[in-house]
């Protein structure tokens, strides 16, 4: 897989039991797109990760196959080939698991209902050796997942030495988000080439409501996870409002506000969540730099596929 610029090989995480082939990216790409997937056949994996929202849901809540509201908005799928837990609570220690033990699907009602479809079954046996069944199923589309990569942005050819890539404002923005102007700034938590740690952080967001979501505490049960929700790359951010994992911030303009002000207060508030200080033209200048890491997807990766009938 040849990456775009600005993305580094050396992170990536490939399960050994899960190597990437054309053949099976090609299935799971299928798969990702089917709404035969689910359990009664309307909704497909492409519905809550809209490749022309970032990969991301353009909704504040998605929702279930029968219609219903989820508690949280559906994070971006990209670049988690430099990732192994997922969601916005970690609680998915693979994408592998994550399609394996997805809300609107079983195990059984997979294999019952794309095990039905005889070119899904000709294609599995090529790439697997066996008849339809849902762990290869979810390989395959954890092996799609990874090439859903986004680099070559304007920050990335900002430095690998083309001075023009980023506007003055960008700049000025990047000088924020590094913390060089105020002291504080975004990149403890957004870190790397990929503009994520990885790590699960309470900044306070949604703290202030009678019955909050806990986040990462609802399945770890430790005290300090309390509220505490995964930091998500930055890469293509510009593309995928609303933002955070309620989906209550509409614009970045609105995100870099709550960040500015030092979050919300409460009792497990991370002690790096902390007022930034910046004036109004300051705040501008910083989502400047955050609209700058929009990069490119392969369209061969974000083409929709023919599906088998």
């Amino acid at each position: 897989m040849t990456l775009q610029l600005g993305l580094q090989e050396h992170a990536a995480y490939i399960p050994d039991d899960n190597p990437l082939t054309s053949e099976k990216i090609a299935l799971g790409k299928q798969f990702f797109w089917d709404k035969r997937w689910s359990r009664n056949g309307t909704v497909a994996c492409v519905s809550c990760h809209d490749p022309n929202h970032g990969w991301a849901d353009p909704r504040q809540f998605s929702l279930t196959f029968e219609g219903k509201r989820t508690g949280r908005h559906a994070s971006t799928l990209l670049n988690r080939l430099f990732s192994d837990r997922q969601h916005w609570t970690g609680e998915r220690t693979s994408l592998e698991d994550q399609a394996m033990n997805a809300r609107d699907q079983s195990p059984e009602l997979v294999v019952e209902h794309l095990g039905a479809v005889p070119a899904y079954q000709k294609q599995f046996r090529k790439v697997f050796g066996t008849d339809l069944n849902a762990e290869g199923v979810a390989k395959a589309i954890a092996a799609y997942v990874r090439t859903i990569l986004s680099g070559n942005s304007p920050y990335d050819r900002f430095q690998a030495g083309d001075t023009d890539a980023l506007s003055p404002a960008a700049r000025r923005g990047l000088r924020h988000f590094e913390g060089r102007s105020h002291g504080r700034g975004c990149i403890g938590c957004h870190a790397g080439f990929n503009f994520t740690d990885e790590g699960y952080y309470n900044i306070g967001v949604g703290m202030d409501r009678e019955d909050p979501d806990l986040g990462r505490y609802t399945f770890t049960r430790r005290e300090a996870d309390k509220g505490a929700f995964k930091a998500p790359t930055l890469r293509d951010v510009a593309r995928r409002p609303p933002y955070m994992h309620d989906g209550s911030m509409k614009t970045l303009e609105d995100v870099v506000a709550f960040y500015n002000k030092g979050g919300h207060r409460n009792p497990w508030l991370s002690p790096l969540i902390q007022p930034l200080n910046l004036s109004a033209s300051e705040q501008a200048d910083l989502v400047a730099f955050l609209e700058a890491l929009t990069g490119e997807v392969a369209p061969e990766v974000t083409s929709p596929p023919t599906l088998p009938q």
